[in-house]
């Protein structure tokens, strides 16, 4: 079942435990245990000011300065009971779905260089070095750098040498993973590509990130049935078409459908609590398997809001617990750009 830019999914409960690998096990879940908490934003577009790139634009600092803040004093609050009841436990970190930036498309370095100091400024690496008081770990999207060479993504290279905790770290320096706990989690950058055959170009550049994926999952997981959470920018439904596709429509779609599928692929192979992105400026949380349609059974797949757009009031976060025997999953958003904030009355469990 799909869901629109603001709908709901009834009847929640066993959304995500069929075909993610994390079947719900016979003994109750202690109270005692901890989950791998975490948080997911996307689609930031830190902005310079047109009139003059040396600074950012203003809309952009006033609602990037409060959605830090309300990060910040996540831990701890409590979570209603509509919501799923709780509180927000420890979190490990912050993933980043891409759009770090928003000119990063464009032939603006000045404005990128602004930009990206100003996303440094507010989210930094290691929760020690910038407003936001977490770890942060993103990908790259269309706007930070499509085809892969562009200001944004050589940051995040050099990110990537100092960024704690890495289990490895692609040839290139852009695609990486790491533990949290029992979880594995790989990031991917702005599409899971290539396979060599079809051969032909790709509007948005993978840059070799499904072989990276796949040697990266055969050494640290294995067998072992660990679970893993994937990140990457671009959304899945879309390009998960029947193959082949003609080479000219293929080329003129954001993400190959012929990598789509390799990437499907790859993960039926393995344990996934969810494959996690960004792009398209809506929540939607669904099954995957493969196809171009949210399904009964398949992979547990989350879409994420945009979190701090500075041309909108509409924003989200996911709030993520992964327990050893599921998988539950919040929303915190707001309507009027960070001035006020709350909890989505569903649950995905």
């Amino acid at each position: 079942m799909s869901l629109d830019r603001r709908g709901f999914l009834g009847g929640a409960a066993g959304l995500l435990m069929a075909g993610t690998g994390l079947e719900t096990r016979v003994q109750a879940q202690s109270d005692e245990a901890e989950p791998t908490a975490f948080l997911m934003i996307s689609d930031t577009h830190v902005l310079a000011d047109a009139a003059d790139p040396t600074r950012l634009d203003p809309r952009c600092v006033a609602v990037t300065e409060r959605f830090v803040d309300r990060l910040n004093g996540l831990v701890g609050m409590e979570i209603p009971e509509q919501a799923g009841g709780g509180r927000v436990r420890p979190l490990r970190g912050v993933i980043h779905g891409g759009d770090c930036i928003d000119t990063g498309d464009k032939p603006k370095v000045e404005m990128q260089r602004t930009e990206w100091a100003g996303f440094e400024q507010y989210y930094g690496l290691t929760g020690k070095d910038g407003r936001l008081q977490l770890p942060l770990y993103e990908v790259h999207g269309n706007h930070d750098s499509p085809r892969g060479d562009g200001y944004a993504v050589q940051r995040i290279r050099e990110r990537n040498k100092n960024r704690p905790g890495l289990t490895a770290i692609s040839e290139n320096g852009l695609h990486y993973s790491w533990d949290w706990g029992p979880v594995h989690f790989v990031n991917l950058g702005i599409v899971v590509g290539e396979v060599s055959e079809p051969a032909r170009r790709r509007r948005y550049a993978p840059l070799g990130s499904l072989q990276f994926l796949q040697q990266d999952l055969q050494q640290h997981v294995g067998g072992s049935g660990r679970p893993i959470v994937l990140t990457h920018h671009i959304d899945v439904l879309r390009y998960s078409q029947p193959l082949p596709v003609e080479t000219a429509k293929a080329e003129g779609m954001e993400w190959d459908p012929a990598d789509v599928q390799a990437y499907y692929r790859t993960l039926t192979d393995y344990r996934v609590a969810g494959v996690l992105y960004g792009h398209t400026h809506g929540r939607n949380i669904f099954r995957w398997d493969g196809t171009a349609k949210a399904a009964k059974e398949g992979i547990a797949t989350f879409n994420c809001d945009n979190s701090s757009h500075f041309g909108g009031a509409q924003q989200a976060i996911l709030y993520f617990e992964i327990w050893t025997d599921r998988v539950l999953v919040r929303e915190y958003q707001t309507r009027d750009a960070w001035e006020t904030a709350s909890w989505t009355p569903q649950v995905w469990s």
